[in-house]
């Protein structure tokens, strides 16, 4: 797997760069120090990864983050930063990013980056805590709020949609709903493969991004 290091700390991305590439089977292309250098390494490299940090000088990781997926929507970006303010994680979020983890959750970084590689979205323990609770003031459907039938979406897998995003398992799901947990299974089966998602973090981030 062939990645992009960006951070504003050059001995941080060397570290990584030499804890990622020994036995990782992980190459590191180049390495930048801002979003500047974001934009035009991915350009030069069209990297499987970009593995970038966000506040950087000049322009921030998540500025590049969106320049860069506005003109390669495929980019697969996984930032990873010291912080977990919530208006970064939104941002991260809304923009289309990969992955949201943070620094100190070193062990994890590198089998991230082969998750986002493969097509999953990642995001850190302490950050997938967070989520529910950043759209709590639209956890009520409205009238107005009727977009997840462009997605041709019922409303009961509306409901499910919004449960998962709120963290409930098959368990808690089926009592809210008063259905079964096969039958909330089955749903939620029918549901990623009707909206071609993989797994309950990427229908959390479909419901974030698509349906609130």
């Amino acid at each position: 797997m062939n990645i992009i290091i960006v951070d504003d700390d050059q001995l941080v991305s060397l570290s990584l760069k030499t804890i990622l590439e020994a036995g990782n089977n992980i190459n590191v292309l180049d390495i930048g120090k801002d979003g500047e250098d974001a934009i035009n390494l991915y350009k030069q490299y069209i990297p499987d990864v970009l593995l970038m940090d966000i506040q950087m000088a000049n322009m921030t990781g998540l500025e590049a983050a969106s320049a860069i997926i506005a003109q390669y929507p495929d980019a697969k970006i996984l930032l990873l930063t010291t912080f977990s303010d919530d208006e970064y994680i939104v941002k991260a979020i809304r923009l289309g990013a990969k992955g949201y983890i943070l620094k100190q959750d070193f062990e994890s970084i590198a089998p991230a980056l082969f998750a986002v590689h493969n097509g999953q979205t990642v995001f850190g323990s302490e950050i997938i805590e967070k989520l529910p609770g950043l759209w709590n003031s639209n956890q009520t459907r409205n009238v107005s709020n009727t977009n997840y039938k462009n997605f041709n979406l019922t409303d009961k897998e509306y409901d499910i949609i919004k449960l998962v995003a709120d963290g409930q398992n098959n368990k808690e799901i089926s009592s809210e709903l008063f259905l079964s947990e096969g039958t909330v299974r089955n749903y939620i089966s029918n549901i990623l493969e009707k909206l071609e998602l993989r797994d309950r973090t990427q229908l959390a981030c479909f419901y974030y991004n698509e349906l609130n």
